[in-house]
């Protein structure tokens, strides 16, 4: 993969932990809110019904109908509200609130499901306050099945799902809590989302928060981050995210890069030409493919330059599954350049249409990474100290 010199940056300035966590996160529901309405649409369609590209927050596609039009009743997306990628990833976030360490898939069938089950919060889309169950989508529906009625063991719960981007969507708080460590982050989001996917579903979930991860590493690049995720990335996923990128460090302007992203990612996508009309090998397990969403989501990240509000509505003037394209998108911008690179406007406006507190979860996650961190030192001196020991009676 080829890189032109104008997208190797680096920051004037050294953001500290509680930055990137709030950049990534703020990022990402900003990203989400922008991409929300537009989801499943293509880029001639969306410019049609706005009269042009989407430059920041707008309404509902049907307009005051979106109670009743279809496909997207009976959600009232747009104007600011965030989706379900938002909703998991503070639901994630309020899981490490509670565990305080590293997470598993038990974590997931101990506290994100009951979570998702029992505690009812405000939902924008729905505006009303509701189980988060009742709004996600039925991927994610399938880890209260399989956990709670079905008492799968954990780590084989996914097996079985749909294979899409369900899990990869919430994954950024992974990869803030292993800042600057993508490996880690890599195995532990592995671990996590083998209760919810399988396959390259699993796969992108992993390398999206191996990614978040490297975003956080002091002088991180786009091009830095793209080259964790493809020294991590496997099979199809790794081939899609090489082939997206390839393409995409030809382009400067989101709207010369997005028919050739998808030509791109559309060999590995299983969901086909027609975002509404699966295809019928879509998302079913393989080796051979991978979400469409990961890969486009870095291919913006490098015709952005890592430039938030660049980066993320050409993920949303993409179309297909844009809120996911642009919550992916938008933490992996946030984390390069912290809240300071997302307009102002923009999270005012989804923090209060949405009834959310953006920064609540970035504090604690911060927080939260803190004491994993000490944790972490810890354990690791005590293994070197012990292996210090086993290699001493060696000699």
């Amino acid at each position: 993969m080829t890189h032109k010199t104008s997208e190797l940056p680096v920051a004037a300035t050294t953001l500290t932990l509680a930055e990137r966590v709030t950049g990534a996160l703020v990022g990402a529901a900003v990203g989400d809110a922008l991409g929300g309405p537009v989801e499943g649409w293509t880029p001639e369609q969306i410019a049609e019904r706005h009269g042009g590209r989407v430059t920041g927050v707008v309404g509902p596609w049907y307009g005051d109908d979106w109670r009743t039009a279809r496909p997207i009743a009976p959600y009232h997306k747009g104007d600011g509200h965030v989706t379900d990628d938002t909703l998991m990833t503070h639901a994630l976030v309020r899981v490490y609130e509670t565990v305080r360490d590293h997470l598993d898939a038990y974590s997931v069938a101990d506290h994100l499901v009951p979570d998702l089950m029992s505690r009812p919060r405000w939902i924008p889309e729905l505006e009303a306050e509701a189980l988060p169950l009742q709004r996600i989508f039925l991927a994610e529906k399938w880890i209260v099945t399989r956990l709670h009625y079905g008492h799968a063991d954990p780590r084989e719960a996914g097996s079985g799902n749909v294979v899409n981007c369900g899990a990869a969507m919430y994954m950024a708080p992974v990869g803030l809590v292993n800042a600057a460590h993508p490996e880690a982050a890599y195995a532990e989001a592995l671990d996590v989302a083998g209760a919810h996917q399988s396959s390259y579903g699993r796969e992108a979930a992993g390398v999206l928060a191996a990614a978040v991860a490297a975003a956080c590493t002091p002088g991180a690049t786009p091009v830095s981050v793209v080259e964790a995720a493809l020294a991590l990335a496997k099979d199809g996923t790794r081939s899609a995210i090489e082939s997206v990128c390839e393409v995409a460090s030809r382009h400067t302007d989101f709207e010369s890069a997005l028919v050739p992203l998808r030509a791109a990612v559309a060999p590995f996508d299983t969901v086909g030409p027609h975002y509404r009309e699966p295809s019928l090998g879509a998302r079913r397990p393989s080796r051979l493919h991978s979400i469409e969403e990961l890969p486009v989501a870095l291919g913006m990240l490098l015709v952005g330059g890592g430039d938030y509000r660049h980066t993320v509505l050409g993920s949303v003037n993409y179309g297909r599954d844009c809120d996911s394209i642009a919550t992916m998108s938008g933490a992996l911008a946030g984390a390069l350049h912290g809240e300071q690179a997302i307009p102002a406007g923009w999270v005012k406006t989804v923090a209060d249409a949405s009834r959310l507190d953006l920064h609540a979860p970035a504090l604690a996650l911060t927080e939260v990474a803190r004491e994993i961190f000490v944790r972490d030192t810890a354990r690791r001196r005590a293994h070197e100290a012990a292996f210090a020991a086993l290699a001493g009676d060696e000699r």
